[in-house]
């Protein structure tokens, strides 16, 4: 087997505690080992590049934004993946119908049309907070990489209806993302491997979403957190303690890819 080469990681439930909304130190700790032994650390997330959160002392490689549409890293774009123009407007109009709100992603805008709870509590789980967008029409002129909208497994077929580049990718019960159907995390990890000339058994992931499915079927190990979906833990090749018990850590220390955690390491 290769050694580790890449790693991939979710945000929000993964690396972040939902609740304590912060990295811990063996966590910090875990990724600063890793770096040191020349793994590639790569953000995989349903985020934005303007919504990622700064973590003292820890500078990624490679971002993987909206779940997967949007790759970059320091020397500039790997994968650029917007949501057809039509397929935008035709689901705008179908959340309309349903009564729900919208907030599109481009590159480096985040706005909505309107104002609801389904949908403003969801960007509260990443510590954001929901903006309209007094210029609504100009942002939907631009590529749009990601829709955020509030909804139900019930609604999902509706909010879709004739919108065949779109696909939904959900973690969360009340509201999901839309991005375009030939993206998501899997295919982004292909073009990330392929642009670094690595195989895919030198790659490891973490994730805790059913947006994760397809990154940790993509890489060698793909590793379910222990407060992950049900779906996600059965499709992986192992699942690691929940994120308040830092998984992360005690997964890549068992598996001995790292040095213990001794308080200071981090420096942070």
């Amino acid at each position: 087997m290769n050694p580790i080469k890449i790693a991939f990681f979710d945000i929000d439930g993964t690396l972040i505690d939902l609740d304590l909304k912060r990295m811990t130190e063996p966590v910090k700790h875990t990724l600063l080992e890793l770096q040191k032994q020349g793994v590639r650390l790569c953000i995989a997330t349903g985020r934005g590049p303007m919504t990622i959160p700064r973590i003292q002392g820890i500078t990624f490689d490679t971002y993987l934004t909206f779940n997967g549409s949007y790759c970059f890293d320091r020397e500039g774009d790997i994968f650029s993946n917007p949501i057809p123009r039509q397929d935008v407007l035709t689901v705008i109009r179908n959340a309309r119908s349903l009564g729900r709100t919208v907030s599109v992603a481009t590159k480096t805008e985040l706005g909505a049309n309107g104002w609801e709870k389904d949908l403003s509590d969801y960007f509260e789980i990443a510590n954001l907070h929901l903006e309209i967008a007094p210029d609504f029409d100009r942002l939907i002129g631009q590529d749009v990489y990601q829709m955020m909208i509030g909804s139900r497994p019930e609604e999902f077929d509706a909010l879709l209806c004739g919108a065949t580049g779109a696909k939904i990718a959900a973690w969360w019960g009340r509201a999901v993302d839309v991005i375009p159907s030939n993206g998501g995390k899997g295919v982004a990890v292909e073009k990330v491997l392929a642009h670094y000339g690595l195989k895919r058994d030198q790659a490891i992931a973490f994730g805790d979403g059913n947006n994760d499915l397809e990154m940790l079927r993509t890489v060698g190990t793909g590793v379910a957190m222990g407060n992950g979906s049900e779906e996600l833990k059965a499709a992986a090749n192992a699942v690691c303690r929940p994120v308040t018990e830092d998984g992360i850590y005690h997964f890549c220390l068992e598996r001995g890819l790292i040095a213990p955690y001794t308080k200071g390491d981090t420096g942070c």
